[in-house]
């Protein structure tokens, strides 16, 4: 019986320790298939913007980390699920999501937009460049009522459980016919083969698959910002709980937080920004 309970306490001192190791590294996960903002390179490496974006923030919060590639639509469900802590996945700060997981502040802005194939009919669509959902500025309700009227009876490909798909099923735009795809490079292909009218995501996922690709997509309309597009991106990670992982779920909070500052501060996160998208997106 002594020996058992010998067993039974190197075994509890074992987990324990394994358990601190574990809790010392910083798990974040990123799609791995959303260029620029993440992707993946021939070899099954990740890259992308937010990659080295996370890469820099482990740095200046002098932690281990690891990041791994999650599908886009489990995303939040395996971090509630705590099979990582973080998320940095092009991820909007919407109030939506807000419901279920926490942000950081915002790190970089990105604004969605409707694209088509050169020689489309919906070129040419007479709106202001940019509308602000949340603020109404751009003249927005002129707008929506713009590409209502041109997307009807139209076929407008998205990727499934994005702020994009909520906003053509919101009614905002009309019925459109919504086809749903698993990732944004099936979106691509499937508007470059003409599978699409159009398609809807954020407009430098169209653009960098434009230059690397040699499609020639074409912008149309405004850009969107606000409302159910959100406020940037940002880290997203779960709600304090009460027990000892809520409190280390807080405390990952304000260490991110203190990192994006920190990146700001010093220029890298404008440096990576312009690096991966042209301009510098950051917030």
């Amino acid at each position: 019986m002594k020996l058992k309970k010998i067993a039974l306490s190197i075994f509890a001192s074992i987990f324990l320790f394994s358990s601190t190791l574990s809790a010392d590294t910083i798990r974040i996960a990123t799609e791995g298939a959303y260029p620029p903002w993440n992707d993946s390179s021939e070899d099954g490496k990740l890259i992308g913007f937010e990659v080295d974006l996370a890469n820099w923030l482990c740095i200046y919060m002098q932690r281990d980390c690891k990041i791994v590639a999650q599908d886009w639509d489990g995303m939040i469900p395996s971090l509630r699920l705590r099979k990582y802590d973080a998320i940095m996945a092009g991820m909007s700060i919407t109030d939506e999501r807000k419901k279920v997981i926490t942000f950081s502040q915002g790190y970089a802005d990105e604004v969605a937009s409707l694209a088509v194939m050169k020689g489309s009919d919906l070129e040419g669509m007479d709106t202001p460049s940019a509308i602000n959902l949340s603020t109404g500025s751009g003249g927005a309700k002129k707008a929506l009522k713009t590409i209502k009227g041109a997307l009807a009876g139209k076929t407008v490909c998205v990727q499934t459980a994005t702020i994009h798909q909520n906003f053509l099923d919101s009614g905002d735009v009309g019925k459109v016919n919504v086809r749903t795809y698993k990732t944004q490079d099936e979106v691509n292909l499937d508007l470059a083969a003409g599978r699409c009218d159009a398609a809807l995501a954020a407009a430098v996922a169209f653009t960098d698959y434009a230059s690397k690709s040699g499609k020639d997509v074409v912008l149309v309309g405004p850009t969107f910002a606000g409302g159910a597009f959100g406020n940037g991106v940002g880290v997203g990670i779960r709600q304090a709980g009460s027990d000892a992982i809520g409190s280390r779920d807080a405390k990952l909070l304000k260490m991110f937080n203190s990192a994006i500052d920190q990146a700001r501060k010093t220029g890298k996160l404008s440096e990576l920004a312009i690096k991966h998208f042209g301009f510098d997106a950051s917030m």
